[in-house]
């Protein structure tokens, strides 16, 4: 009895075995066909990036490129004592427009006058000296021919004689040293312009190799320099040598508040060497400036028209990223793949930008969609919006 119930139980259990094997292997094989399918799923491509990009095309571009400048006189002149002496006296308002020859400071000439006048009083017991030589020569010349002198008198009366004389024009040379003095207790201003702050007072004592009293600077015409790269020497040294560069407004000055000043300019001087540390070049341009409106000092930026007579090549403003002061462009290459590319740029004219270095004509950059795509990644050109 006991035996038929054991083998009914085997039956059973040997078909409960086989009912679970048969679900764990249906399960197996539906888990092992979602995982290829998932599989399947991550290795199908993205599709690509719907971008907007245009070519690179030249073209015609007038444009300014800009250089920091510093406006500075063409001619400053700093105001230095000859001599030593106290001051006594200031002859002009400080800031205000000076003429040549104007009277600006005098120092206390009493010495230098007392100083001149027994110089000139030297002078006239040289001059009384050399007279009485010359008598006492003419006579005893006029004995010797008569054979009733001595010729050792003679001799002696003819090198008093030369003496005298030497003794004469050392007295007049004394006299001019100390004119020279007499005359530098008034100082006069050297040149047209604008005279600064002084730098002494009344009764202050002066000497020469002192602080300066005072610095003049012509201020019409006025000048500003910019430094050049070594790439735009030909360029400044052909606008230097050109005639009518005034009448084209090549050469303009905007001032700090953004304004641009009314007078064109003109390059006075390219200086004669290139400084080896920063590798540039010191260009003056001279502006007028009868307002007196420009003062030196003041910074401001020096607009040079651009007068390339080839045509530029331009691009989209907005197609640019800039990343750590360096500035990129994305390509549409083949295979409608995108490849990111470095760029030297120029000025920006209106919505575009000239290219320098990096792209070529021809070549699709993309304008709308940067944000979405990364380098080698695959894309679809639309095209641009019309407004």
């Amino acid at each position: 009895m006991f035996s038929g119930h054991w083998v009914l139980l085997r039956i059973k259990l040997n078909s409960m075995k086989k009912s679970i094997n048969s679900t764990l292997l249906a399960g197996l094989v539906f888990l092992i066909a979602a995982c290829g399918d998932k599989k399947e799923q991550q290795q199908a491509p993205p599709p690509p990036t719907p971008v907007t990009a245009v070519k690179a095309t030249k073209g015609n571009a007038t444009y300014y490129d800009e250089y920091p400048a510093t406006v500075t006189a063409l001619v400053e002149v700093e105001i230095q004592p000859q001599v030593a002496g106290n001051i006594t006296g200031i002859f002009f308002q400080d800031g205000q427009p000076v003429r040549k020859g104007q009277k600006l400071y005098t120092i206390d000439a009493q010495q230098y006058r007392a100083t001149y006048d027994q110089a000139v009083a030297n002078l006239n017991v040289q001059k009384a000296n050399l007279n009485r030589a010359e008598k006492d020569a003419n006579r005893y010349n006029t004995l010797a021919q008569q054979d009733a002198i001595a010729r050792q008198v003679v001799d002696n009366a003819t090198a008093t004689l030369e003496a005298a004389r030497m003794q004469v024009a050392a007295a007049e040379a004394n006299i001019r040293q100390v004119a020279t003095n007499l005359k530098y207790t008034t100082i006069y201003a050297p040149l047209d312009g604008t005279i600064g702050i002084s730098q002494v007072r009344l009764g202050a004592a002066v000497a020469p190799g002192s602080t300066p009293l005072n610095t003049i600077s012509s201020d019409n015409p006025i000048a500003a320099d910019v430094q050049s790269d070594e790439a735009q020497i030909q360029r400044f040294m052909q606008l230097q040598s050109k005639a009518n560069v005034v009448r084209d407004s090549t050469l303009t000055l905007v001032l700090p508040d953004g304004t641009r000043y009314p007078y064109p300019g003109t390059v006075r001087i390219v200086d004669r060497a290139v400084d080896p540390q920063t590798g540039t070049l010191r260009v003056r341009i001279a502006f007028p400036n009868p307002n007196k409106q420009l003062k030196v000092g003041l910074n401001g930026n020096i607009r040079v028209k651009n007068s390339t007579p080839e045509p530029q090549l331009l691009i989209p403003y907005q197609a640019v990223t800039e990343q750590m002061s360096e500035y990129f462009v994305f390509v549409v290459g083949d295979s409608s793949k995108v490849t990111q590319k470095k760029l030297t740029l120029g000025a920006r004219i209106n919505d575009k930008v000239v290219v320098k270095a990096g792209l070529k004509e021809g070549e699709m950059v993309v304008t709308e969609g940067t944000q979405k795509i990364r380098e080698g990644a695959r894309v679809k050109v639309n095209s641009p919006t019309k407004e």
